[in-house]
């Protein structure tokens, strides 16, 4: 038994692919299949049921593949403890980040973080909560940036900043005349809200005490996948949206116009790191996060948490 045959069960477990797995772990199908094959011949019990498609674990198998996850994260903390002791940061830290805060908070610390820790590889994969929780478990990604709470079974969350929610609104529409806006001045016929799976969506509804059958346009129903998408719609086509903080960051003067925020308390939402019970890469998550802190705005800091707007269910 060898740590690459645990390392390809996991993937295969992962993928629920042998060609998608050999892919991943960089190997040929041939050649994760023989030494699965080896592994299997070893034990004298069969691992996955290659009769179906997609591939699954046997019973034992699935009891092979938990424990052969513990030994490599083991190994994984292993050698942490041994880079420690060196005073060395390196290796790979593979993360997953909402699409609403990528563009925004990415290109704000992973310059700092590469020239502050050269030797560390950062992988990023940008996914939906439920897809970066998914991932966390199976051992794919090391942590994830997400909004919480999540209050995930098996999940850690740990509080990075609160991010302010804004209106963004067209000339044409009522609060655009507002210094301040409240929930109620918000008409959902005129609100354009990303499509169902993100956790924004969930919060804004939440926000504005909407139920899905107050959202139904008459003539056109637009599903937006992304902030961007959602700042268009309303500049080309009027009504009304609510942006993240740092997705306003670099905005133009003309465009900062159409800003209007929430009477006070604002309603924030919360940005953490979360993790799996069995993370390891601890040093490498806290330097993750220590850059992020360096990085992003002293406004966005200096929020205050009192004003939470809850997710209504993990869907981000």
């Amino acid at each position: 038994m060898t740590f690459i045959q645990l390392e390809y069960i996991v993937a295969v477990d992962t993928y629920r692919h042998f060609a998608e797995a050999a892919n991943r772990c960089f190997v040929t199908q041939p050649t994760l299949s023989m030494q699965i094959q080896k592994l299997e011949d070893e034990l004298k019990v069969k691992i996955f049921d290659r009769s179906k498609q997609p591939v699954m674990p046997t019973e034992i198998g699935k009891t092979i593949i938990e424990q052969a996850r513990t030994l490599l994260a083991d190994k994984e903390r292993l050698f942490e403890t041994v880079n420690e002791h060196k005073g060395i940061l390196s290796g790979e830290l593979k993360i997953g980040i909402i699409p609403t805060l990528a563009p925004y908070l990415l290109p704000l610390f992973i310059q700092r973080f590469n020239k502050s820790y050269p030797n560390v590889k950062l992988i990023v994969q940008e996914g939906i909560t439920t897809q970066i929780i998914q991932l966390l478990k199976e051992g794919v990604l090391d942590a994830g940036v997400v909004v919480t709470p999540l209050n995930e079974k098996g999940i850690s969350e740990h509080v990075l900043f609160y991010e302010e929610l804004l209106v963004y609104a067209s000339k044409s529409n009522q609060t655009y005349k507002k210094n301040y806006v409240l929930a109620k001045d918000i008409d959902p016929n005129e609100l354009w809200l990303l499509e169902e799976g993100h956790c924004f969506r969930s919060q804004i509804m939440n926000l504005c005490e909407l139920r899905k059958d107050s959202l139904i346009k008459e003539q056109f129903e637009y599903r937006a996948g992304s902030i961007e998408a959602l700042r268009r719609m309303v500049e080309l086509n009027e009504g009304i949206t609510i942006l993240p903080e740092l997705s306003v960051e670099d905005m133009d003067p003309k465009r900062k116009k159409m800003i209007r925020p929430f009477k006070k308390p604002q309603p924030m939402r919360e940005v953490s790191i979360i993790t799996h019970r069995d993370f390891v890469k601890k040093r490498m998550i806290e330097a993750l996060a220590s850059t992020i802190l360096q990085s992003v705005p002293e406004k966005v800091l200096s929020n205050s948490k009192n004003n939470i707007v809850k997710i209504k269910e993990v869907e981000s």
